[in-house]
């Protein structure tokens, strides 16, 4: 069984294949997964590469009424995929090797925020919710009814 922090990186690797996938952003990501998923086996890196490309076709081919059960599977499958071969790497140090490896992969990946745009996407929110964006801001928000 995985550390709760590989299991949180395996999540946020699900999640950076479906917020890419359709952008500017894909070329770059699904390649440099590919090859972590490789691990420098030429065979096995073409092999995720074309279910990267599975995965970006059924998000693109996703009606409106389907796209967020859609988001959501793939999401899970990747994050499988990544929990399980940092659970199938031989020891601890593979492991986090690994880990520090993928995690500079989606640091590097995502889109950069020194634009100043603000824009958040992909996001899924159930219940009552307060987000915010952005530096030095404030925020203070209360739920239920007013006092």
């Amino acid at each position: 069984m995985l550390a709760e922090a590989m299991t949180v990186l395996a999540a946020a690797g699900g999640s950076a294949v479906v917020q890419a996938a359709g952008t500017d952003a894909w070329e770059g990501l699904r390649s440099r997964l590919a090859r972590w998923f490789g691990r420098g086996d030429a065979a096995r890196e073409r092999g995720e590469l074309e279910r990267l490309e599975r995965s970006a076709a059924e998000l693109e081919a996703a009606d409106s009424g389907s796209v967020e059960r859609v988001r959501t599977r793939q999401e899970a499958v990747w994050a499988t995929r990544i929990e399980s071969l940092l659970e199938d790497l031989d020891d601890d140090e593979q492991r986090a090797q690994a880990a520090d490896q993928l995690r500079q992969l989606l640091e590097e990946a995502a889109p950069s925020s020194a634009g100043g745009s603000g824009l958040v996407a992909g996001n899924t929110f159930n219940g009552p919710t307060a987000f915010q964006a952005g530096s030095n801001n404030r925020q203070d928000v209360r739920f239920g009814p007013q006092p």
